[in-house]
């Protein structure tokens, strides 16, 4: 994609001058310094179809799974990461405006992000493990250096979506929900803004090279992002695009396919190259036929690639986890929960796909086969974010119920 002739510009795209990012090919380390002098989620309620009652969830709880709980959150905890360099280290994020850091292995406190207005539903570490950024609902947005526990640098936004780090630069980038997406280096606060339609950026990614980002909004659009000139590449969008808002989104490996879910109950395939959708699914469980507007009741929540079989998951609202053959785009298997899903994530090294779910439950799936490998209990809520660290012998969940919890990932196989 480099070069002139691979530039497709749009006219119904409104791109404001930007700063050259580097005359080069970025590398990881001069991406950050070269991005220029420039002066300068709600949660929601979740669908009330597939919950259990109070009583069954706690008898159900009873039963609980897990090595250790973390209990300093006061109120849900929405979102939880852990640190890229080791898997050593957790952040979680709550309505209690707080963000903690805190160590896996006993649970000790190493930071408390404090300073918030609003429910921390974003927070994410740093490609290197150094600096920690929390995001709050009403888009106060602060990094904070791991080692010596100090506020670094804070911008406040419109209401928040999403926060992610660049993969490779200490560069962040938010999307919210006048449909800005920001992106900052860190700490010196050198910005640049990528502007579309005023609709929400309701999800984001930045692709494996460094150099774009694909961003979904409450439209159905999506862009892909060219960092460097702030320019979208591809605009996808009409006929072969979503017909409602995006919901999530996930790249494979080498970036050159995403994978994106809508609240139309579809996913959709897009070559990064080529802009163009390669595929689709819906939730009838084949490749979609075409979505009519006014079918929007099966909500595609999470979505992602397999790294080590040609496989997708998409997980939807009403309990559903689609296994999909990513080269004939046929179902291979459904997965069925009793609630709804909330997010899934693929394994690093093998074909299990985990899910959490409004029930409570996290539960592991063999995807080749279908069947559930394993479930997790010790929630008195919904989980609502849960995250499994390299060797998928951990997973930390962040549950309604105002509680973090570790648990080890038993396998016959390990």
């Amino acid at each position: 994609m480099d070069g002139a002739e691979e530039l497709e510009l749009h006219g119904d795209e409104e791109i404001i001058e930007v700063i050259e990012l580097n005359e080069q090919e970025p590398g990881p380390d001069d991406l950050a310094d070269d991005l220029g002098d420039v002066d300068f989620e709600d949660p929601g309620n979740a669908d009330d179809e597939g919950w259990e009652t109070e009583d069954e969830m706690e008898a159900e709880a009873e039963q609980d799974d897990s090595e250790f709980t973390f209990s300093r959150h006061n109120g849900s905890v929405f979102c939880v990461s852990l640190d890229p360099a080791t898997n050593s280290m957790a952040v979680t994020g709550g309505e209690d405006d707080k963000a903690f850091v805190w160590r896996l292995s006993d649970g000790e406190v190493l930071l408390e992000c404090t300073g918030h207005k609003d429910s921390v539903t974003c927070a994410v570490f740093s490609h290197d493990s150094s600096l920690v950024a929390s995001g709050d609902m009403s888009g106060m947005i602060k990094v904070w250096k791991v080692e010596t526990k100090e506020e670094i640098w804070s911008f406040e936004v419109g209401d928040l979506e999403w926060l992610e780090w660049h993969p490779c630069a200490p560069v962040l980038l938010a999307g919210t929900d006048d449909g800005n997406v920001w992106m900052w280096k860190i700490p010196s606060g050198d910005c640049k803004t990528f502007q579309s339609s005023a609709c929400q950026a309701t999800s984001g990614k930045v692709l494996p090279d460094g150099k774009r980002a694909v961003v979904g909004y409450e439209d159905g659009t999506v862009r892909v992002w060219d960092l460097k000139q702030g320019n979208a590449i591809h605009v996808i969008k009409g006929q072969d695009g979503h017909k409602g808002a995006l919901t999530c989104l996930a790249c494979n490996k080498d970036g050159s396919l995403v994978l994106t879910g809508s609240v139309d109950g579809c996913a959709k395939l897009i070559n990064t190259a080529t802009g163009k959708v390669v595929g689709s699914f819906s939730a009838d469980g084949g490749k979609a036929k075409g979505s009519k507007d006014d079918e929007e009741t099966n909500s595609v929540e999470s979505v992602g690639f397999c790294n080590t079989l040609p496989l997708i998951a998409v997980a939807y609202l009403e309990g559903t986890l689609a296994i999909y053959d990513l080269s004939t785009q046929v179902l291979r298997h459904k997965c069925q929960h009793e609630a709804g899903i909330v997010h899934l994530q693929w394994e690093e090294s093998s074909s299990v796909v985990s899910t959490c779910c409004l029930d409570g439950a996290l539960r592991l799936w063999d995807a080749r086969s279908g069947n559930m490998v394993s479930e997790y209990h010790g929630h008195t809520a919904e989980i609502l974010d849960f995250t499994i660290n390299r060797e998928a012998s951990v997973a930390v969940t962040a549950s309604g119920d105002g509680q973090a919890k570790l648990f080890c990932l038993q396998r016959p196989d390990r």
